[in-house]
């Protein structure tokens, strides 16, 4: 699978942040703790990781790497397999540090500064050069391209329980399918699934319509 050119995954990035935004601006401190669609976590909870990612992205595009990369935008996720049962540590130390906030909504509010701030790093990156994050070092536009697709998929765990919710942006949504695409190896996804639809049923958010020990992809 290959990627757009750089300047289109930071614009997809964008794109897809911007659509996180539009999809808690507004909402009430009630509405902020409905259940998301990640086990244990609020929508305020998964709205406070979605923001670690940002961060993170200012973070890694400020901080150069000697290539050569080790993984790129799909073997990048391998270390991130879908399918286990477990709570990771990961979801305790999110809940609490969310209901550190004064209320939800602080959460939204650090949310509105950082996602711009991440998205102008995006826009202004060096694409030819190489960033390290995670333990591994990618590219440029191969790092983008998993933020985009983390914050796609997220996007759509957000609106589990928010009826009339936008959806995640198209430029968005083919990179993070694209993603997917490549994770199933040469069988692809099936052929019959809207994008929406693969992103859910590739990932174990809604039940596959086929039997195929390969989903899910991501957790």
């Amino acid at each position: 699978m290959s990627l757009p050119p750089g300047p289109d995954v930071a614009a997809a990035l964008e794109s897809a942040y911007t659509g996180v935004t539009a999809v808690v601006t507004g909402l009430s401190d009630r509405d902020l703790l409905l259940p998301s669609g990640c086990r244990g976590w609020t929508v305020a909870d998964l709205l406070l990781h979605v923001q670690g990612d940002a961060q993170r992205a200012l973070v890694a595009l400020h901080t150069p790497a000697a290539g050569p990369p080790d993984v790129d935008f799909v073997s990048y996720w391998r270390g991130f397999p879908g399918g286990s049962e477990e709570l990771g540590p990961n979801v305790h130390w999110i809940r609490r540090t969310a209901a550190a906030f004064q209320r939800p909504g602080g959460i939204v509010e650090l949310w509105s500064d950082t996602a711009p701030a991440a998205a102008h790093a995006a826009r202004t990156a060096e694409f030819a050069a190489f960033v390290a994050t995670q333990g591994h070092v990618l590219a440029v536009p191969d790092f983008l391209a998993t933020l985009v697709t983390e914050a796609v998929i997220h996007h759509l765990d957000l609106v589990a329980e928010l009826p009339g919710a936008p959806a995640p942006a198209d430029d968005a949504v083919g990179i993070a399918v694209a993603t997917l695409a490549g994770l199933a190896g040469p069988a692809g996804l099936p052929a019959h699934w809207t994008p929406l639809e693969a992103l859910r049923k590739a990932t174990g958010r809604s039940q596959p319509d086929v039997a195929d020990s390969r989903f899910p992809l991501i957790g």
